[in-house]
């Protein structure tokens, strides 16, 4: 298995980067906050997992271990592939992702593209128990911002979007879903 690469970016492909390692170029398919803060030219180190399928070889790469053993943890669940691990980690970050499995909040795995409301369930089931933590720490979302986050992702803003929206607003902000909501909504127009 391939544990961890280093090199020079060569280029940088939708969902992936080309690696430049030893002379041979690797496509290292990576979460997008990772793809998006990189630049062609810069070296790069990634912890990695190789993933093997019967027509493939695909790398996949992440800058910590914390999110590479979430990877994996993820590829656990029943009904979740590479492609969809990936994109839960490109949406959610990790710390995102064990509060929402410690508070049993599935519906913040549904707003994930390709992850429906059973496949939510599954993955908040099957990682319960395996991330370590208690529930010492806050909830991934509460009540409101999760409705805040929902009525943004219906308008069309990705969840990163929402997410960002909602972390500009004022933490002495009325605590009602309109004013949220409201006050996320100017986010976009500044």
């Amino acid at each position: 298995m391939i544990a961890s690469i280093d090199g020079e970016i060569l280029e940088i492909v939708g969902d992936s980067l080309v690696v430049g390692v030893g002379g041979v170029g690797l496509r290292v398919f990576c979460p997008a906050p990772l793809r998006d803060r990189v630049l062609k030219g810069e070296k790069i180190f990634l912890h990695t997992y190789l993933v093997v399928r019967e027509d493939a070889l695909s790398l996949y790469g992440f800058d910590s271990l914390e999110a590479r053993d979430y990877f994996v943890m993820l590829l656990g669940v029943n009904g979740i592939g590479p492609r969809i691990a990936l994109a839960i980690l490109s949406v959610l970050s990790t710390d995102v992702i064990r509060r929402s499995v410690i508070y049993e909040q599935p519906e913040v795995f549904s707003r994930v593209p390709g992850v429906g409301n059973k496949t939510a369930q599954k993955i908040v089931l099957f990682l319960q128990g395996k991330m370590g933590g208690e529930k010492e720490i806050e909830p991934a979302f509460t009540d409101v911002e999760g409705e805040v986050i929902g009525a943004l992702t219906s308008l069309g803003y990705s969840i990163v979007e929402a997410q960002a929206a909602l972390q500009s607003i004022p933490r002495d902000a009325p605590q009602d879903v309109e004013s949220r909501l409201r006050l996320a909504l100017q986010y976009f127009s500044t």
